[in-house]
């Protein structure tokens, strides 16, 4: 089945096909942060880890969305962090130091920065380790191959309350044949 012709952009996600069975991909739903002519840069929105924010950076602890976990946005770069939150309805972020609008709502947080600044101005944060990368042409080569869907996310989906299929709500939200495919088995062999 071919997925709806892409347009990536920053703030739409892509969403693993059925086919894709590489580990660090398989299921996933990326949000996209970046997408230029230097590559693509995004992070994986559904995959906590059983790391608490509060033992690796306990100061933005406070303002992480439940599950308080940090999730791995990637396999590029693990050891190093990134955030997204959702700007506050009516905040003023533009020109903030440590905030950077991506989409809409959704903002890249500064780790570096004060979070007594930008508590007032988010709903809440999502930090992940590392993030998914590609290089000039490399996306382009994997959406022809049909590995990813690329669709408009929310807001919402940045800060998915736990427990939630993220992948498949986000198939669910797209025009048949393609919501049907939130029902696929996770590994077929055993349906």
């Amino acid at each position: 089945m071919a997925w709806i012709e892409p347009e990536v952009r920053p703030g739409s996600l892509l969403v693993s096909s059925t086919d894709l069975t590489e580990p660090a991909f398989r299921r996933t739903v990326i949000y996209m942060i970046e997408h230029n002519d230097a590559g693509s840069l995004g992070v994986v929105i559904n995959r906590p880890t059983e790391t608490a924010v509060q033992n690796v950076l306990p100061q933005w602890a406070p303002l992480t969305a439940n599950p308080s976990s940090l999730y791995v946005g990637g396999p590029v770069k693990q050891d190093s962090a990134l955030c997204l939150g959702t700007a506050r309805n009516g905040a003023m972020i533009d020109g903030i130091e440590g905030l950077r609008r991506v989409d809409g709502k959704v903002v890249m947080v500064d780790l570096d920065s004060d979070p007594d600044v930008i508590a007032p101005l988010v709903e809440g944060i999502r930090i992940f380790a590392g993030y998914s990368g590609w290089t000039l042409g490399q996306l382009d080569s994997e959406l022809e191959r049909n590995d990813w869907m690329v669709t408009s996310s929310l807001p919402s989906d940045v800060l998915t309350v736990p427990r939630v299929d993220v992948w498949a709500r986000v198939l669910r939200r797209q025009p048949l044949p393609f919501a049907m495919l939130a029902s696929h088995p996770i590994e077929l062999e055993r349906n």
